[in-house]
């Protein structure tokens, strides 16, 4: 058995006073809401209304279904229904990776579906570069840049990873450089980095929450009619099984043959799916803009995103203005899996995020973060979406994307739209759309299940990786957490 050991987040711990300080400032706030310009005033359906199409939810799935739909056929009538503002929740909260992959990475979807993964890495490429196109030509205005991400390694036993696969064809296509620690700190300078791997393809950044609202800002220009602080209570057959739906909110209802379901995290509106999924929670800290003096300091000429390898990672970019994003390594379930705003402040991984940053960037020691916020992901026990119909075919729904879902998300509309088109294609073939997840048991067995993960991944983390036997359980049920 490999002894446990120290990580490198606490072998070195800057001073608790230069963390409190650091926070001192900061407000508990979403930097992306802030610095997205606003949106037009907020229409709220007040009366009864038609539509082709209803999708429910103002995030990245449901406004790509709206704007694909309208590309599809611009004659076919759709309205959007959002409960809060376009982009609230976690399609305005994340860190802004938009990956080329579908399937939260390769090993996960080598592991889970090996006989077809070329395909879905071929198909995860285009569209990222559909929706790269897509950015061009709705004029979608949301700090767009295909820098790529590096990897870093930063304790010896992850040295190797970041050549595992390469090797293999797991990324044949794309262009990945494997740099010594030299290399890596000429990308980005941090002590701690051991090595690093440069994916240059298959990453891109963007702020968020321009992206959802640049979308509806499309949708609407093609026709979408969307409607916020319009929260939908329930889905109704009218009449005969094969007759219209009813989507109905508190004042009102939309009458429409098909229904896509864009809820992401929260409850979803089909009983039968609602342990598909939980809800696990995200922090996120933004430092003030760097000076010259503070860029210099760590380089990062080449705007890369920026991961760790260890379970529990962390993900570090910088923004258009040049402020680093640093979030990630806390994922918190709360037990009964309810998604709550009193969840958002959590002192604890704040500080944290701030000790890690620090350890990370010593040299940065005078930098101060100016927002702090969190986030709820729908995570699933494959890690990457599931998809499904009901009412005949003419509901559909996505959900489980599990933190990868920026880019994910675009293909999932199109994978939405072909099964309310109820024709055969290339996406719906795909065993990864035909077949659905295991579901997480019921409360409680659920956060007493994902505590014993959390505890065997910080555990495997403190081993050299090592997985225990609880995990290694896991992974051969179908179940494993690879990230």
């Amino acid at each position: 058995m490999v002894a446990a050991t120290p990580t490198v987040w606490e072998r070195s711990t800057p001073d608790p006073a230069l963390v409190s300080e650091a926070l001192a400032g900061s407000e508990q706030r979403v930097f992306w809401l802030d610095e997205a310009p606003p949106t037009p005033s907020a229409e709220q359906l007040t009366s009864g209304a038609t539509a082709d199409l209803v999708v429910v939810g103002g995030g990245y799935l449901g406004l790509w279904t709206a704007v694909l739909a309208k590309r599809r056929d611009p004659g076919r009538s759709v309205v959007v229904l959002e409960a809060e503002t376009v982009g609230w929740a976690a399609s305005g909260r994340n860190g802004g990776f938009c990956e080329a992959s579908i399937t939260h990475g390769e090993e996960n979807g080598r592991n889970r579906w090996p006989s077809e993964y070329e395909q879905l890495h071929r198909l995860g490429r285009e569209n990222l570069d559909a929706l790269a196109r897509d950015v061009d030509e709705l004029g979608l205005d949301c700090h767009f840049e295909r820098t790529g991400s590096l990897a870093v390694a930063v304790e010896p036993h992850q040295v190797p990873w970041l050549s595992e696969g390469l090797s293999e064809g797991l990324s044949e296509g794309g262009h990945h450089d494997v740099l010594d620690a030299a290399a890596t700190r000429a990308e980005i300078d941090s002590p701690i980095f051991l090595a690093g791997r440069w994916d240059r393809d298959d990453v891109a950044l963007l702020q968020p929450a321009r992206l959802a609202r640049e979308l509806a800002r499309a949708a609407r220009e093609l026709g979408v009619r969307i409607f916020e602080h319009s929260a939908v209570t329930a889905v109704e057959r009218s009449g005969a099984r094969s007759g219209p739906q009813v989507v109905r909110t508190a004042r009102a209802a939309v009458t429409a043959q098909q229904v896509v379901l864009a809820t992401g995290v929260f409850p979803s509106l089909l009983r039968r799916d609602r342990l598909m999924t939980v809800p696990v929670y995200d922090y996120v800290l933004m430092t003030e803009p760097l000076t010259a003096e503070q860029k210099r300091a760590v380089g990062w000429e080449h705007r890369q995103g920026l991961t760790d390898l260890a379970n529990q990672f962390h993900y570090i970019r910088l923004s258009a203005d040049d402020r680093v994003l640093f979030g990630g390594y806390d994922a918190i379930h709360h037990a009964g899996g309810r998604v709550s705003s009193r969840y958002e402040d959590r002192p604890a991984s704040y500080e944290r995020l701030a000790s890690h940053f620090f350890t990370m960037f010593p040299q940065l020691e005078d930098v101060r973060f100016s927002h702090r916020w969190a986030g709820a992901i729908d995570t699933c026990t494959r890690f990457a979406a599931y998809y499904g119909t009901a009412r005949g075919g003419d509901l559909a729904y996505a959900r489980g994307f599990t933190g990868l879902g920026v880019g994910a998300t675009r293909f999932a509309a199109e994978v939405l739209l072909d099964l309310l088109a109820g024709t055969e294609t290339e996406r719906t073939q795909l065993e990864v759309v035909r077949r659905k997840p295991l579901p997480f048991p019921p409360e409680p067995a659920t956060a007493v299940g994902v505590a014993l993960t959390k505890a065997s991944l910080d555990r495997a983390d403190h081993r050299q990786g090592q997985r225990n036997l609880f995990l290694k359980a896991l992974d051969a049920a179908g179940l494993g957490f690879d990230s």
